[in-house]
C-alpha cells in the first residue's frame, strides 16, 4: 500500500500480455486488459488533480468600501507610488497595455466604460489587477455613483488572489492623487506658490492632498460645479487657503502649477492665458482616446513628460499631438520615472511643462501593495 500509484501504473503496463477467459475479461482485447486494469487502480489511489491543486488555496479576503475609505488616505500611497515610477523607468515592472471596455447605450444597458488595468513591480510580494468602471451616468438617475470598481491583489509567490476590495474608484483617485503630488515634488519649485485646480471634483482634490503632501501652496479652484465647496471644505482640511476663479483663464493667469482634472470632452486652457515666468501643468483627464484637456501648441511649447509614454500616446494627450502632427514619441522629454531617478532634470527656468497622467498599473500595484499591508493582515 506504500508504493507510488505511479510506479504501479508501469508496473502493471510492462506485464506480459496473458489470456484469461473470464466472463468480465472475455470482451476486451489482449493487450489493453491490464492497461485497463491499471487505469481504474490509478482512478482510486490518486487524488483528482483539482483536490490536490487547489483546494489548499483559502478564499480571498473581501473589503468592503467602508473598510477601504476608512483606511487609507493619500498620504499612504505617495512613498509606494514614487518608488514604482521609479522601478517602472528602470523596467522592473511588468505593465501591460490597459484593456479598455466600451459599453454603447441601448434599452438593454449602459452607457459606460470598463477600464482593466494591472502590474507587478519586481521584488515585491504581490502584484495588482484591477476593474474601473467609469461614466455610467444613467446611475445617476438611480442614485447610485457613475464609477465602481475593485482591486485584486494577489499573492506573487503562489498566485492565489488574497484580497478582493471594493473600492469604487477610490483607490484609483488616492493612486492619482499620488502621482499628481510626485509630478509636483520633481517638476516644479518650491517658488511656484500658486496652485490652480481645473475641476472641483474627486481626483481634484485627491490632487490637492497629493500636493499638500509636497508643500504648502496658496490654492484656486475653477469648475462649473462644486467649486465653492471644494474651496471650503480642502481648505479646512489641510490648513492652506483656497480661492474661487470665475474662469478658467483667471485661474491660469493666476496659477503657477495647474491641475486638470475633467471629463475630456474638450480642452480647457489655452496657451496664451498661461503666466510667462513658467507653469506646470498637470494633466490626469484623458485617459481614453476620445479624450483631451491640453491644446497640442500646449503640449509642444516645452517639456512634454509623461507617465508611460506607450501608454500615453494611444490614450493620453500626446495622443491627440501625434495626430495633428506636431509632435511624435521622439518628442517625448522623459518619463515621470526618469525625473524621479535623476535621469533627466525636472524644471529648468522659465518654461512650460506638461505631465501626462493616464495612470499605470505600477501605480494600482503600488496602492494594491499598501492595502493589503494596511488592511490584510488585520482581517
Amino acid at each position: 500500500q506504500d508504493t507510488d500509484p505511479r510506479t504501479l501504473y508501469r508496473f502493471l503496463e510492462d506485464l506480459p500480455v496473458v489470456s484469461c477467459r473470464c466472463q468480465p475479461c472475455s470482451g476486451l482485447p489482449k493487450n489493453n486488459m491490464f492497461s485497463s486494469l491499471a487505469r481504474q487502480t490509478i482512478r482510486r489511489a490518486v487524488p483528482s488533480a483539482s483536490t490536490r491543486s487547489f483546494s489548499g488555496f483559502p478564499a480571498p479576503k473581501l473589503f468592503d468600501y467602508e473598510a477601504v475609505t476608512s483606511s487609507l488616505t493619500v498620504a499612504d500611497a505617495i512613498e509606494s507610488v514614487e518608488e514604482a515610477f521609479s522601478a517602472l523607468a528602470k523596467g522592473k515592472v511588468d505593465v501591460p497595455m490597459p484593456m479598455h471596455i466600451g459599453i454603447e447605450e441601448s434599452a438593454a444597458a449602459g452607457p459606460g466604460d470598463c477600464h482593466i488595468k494591472g502590474g507587478y513591480v519586481s521584488g515585491t510580494p504581490t502584484f495588482t489587477v484591477k476593474l474601473a468602471c467609469v461614466s455610467f451616468y444613467k446611475n445617476l438617475e438611480r442614485e447610485l455613483p457613475p464609477g465602481s470598481g475593485i482591486f485584486i491583489v494577489v499573492n506573487a509567490v503562489t498566485g492565489a488572489p488574497l484580497g478582493v476590495f471594493q473600492e469604487n474608484r477610490f483607490m484609483t483617485d488616492l493612486r492619482t492623487g499620488a502621482a499628481g503630488g510626485i509630478a509636483m515634488k520633481y517638476c516644479s519649485t518650491p517658488e511656484q506658490e500658486v496652485v490652480g485646480f481645473i475641476g472641483a471634483g474627486a481626483i481634484a482634490r485627491n490632487m490637492a492632498r497629493g500636493a499638500a503632501a509636497i508643500r504648502p501652496f496658496q490654492g484656486v479652484v475653477f469648475g462649473f460645479d462644486g467649486a465653492e465647496e471644494f474651496a471650503k471644505e480642502m481648505g479646512d482640511e489641510l490648513g492652506m487657503s483656497f480661492k474661487v476663479a470665475s474662469s478658467a483663464e483667471e485661474l491660469c493667469r493666476e496659477s503657477d502649477v495647474i491641475f486638470t482634472q475633467t471629463p475630456g470632452g474638450s480642452t480647457v486652457l489655452e496657451k496664451e492665458w498661461l503666466k510667462p515666468s513658467g507653469v506646470t501643468i498637470i494633466a490626469s483627464g484623458s485617459d481614453q482616446p476620445t479624450k483631451q484637456e491640453i491644446p497640442v501648441d500646449v503640449l509642444s511649447a516645452g517639456k512634454y513628460i509623461s507617465d508611460l509614454t506607450k501608454q500615453t500616446s494611444k490614450v493620453g494627450e500626446l495622443r491627440s499631438a501625434i495626430n495633428a502632427g506636431v509632435m511624435t514619441e521622439a518628442d517625448v522629454y522623459g518619463e515621470l520615472g526618469e525625473i524621479v531617478n535623476g535621469d533627466k532634470p525636472g524644471r529648468e527656468g522659465n518654461e512650460v511643462i506638461v505631465v501626462d497622467l493616464t495612470g499605470t498599473g505600477a501605480q494600482d500595484a503600488a496602492i494594491g501593495q499598501v492595502a493589503w499591508d494596511k488592511l490584510g493582515d488585520s482581517a
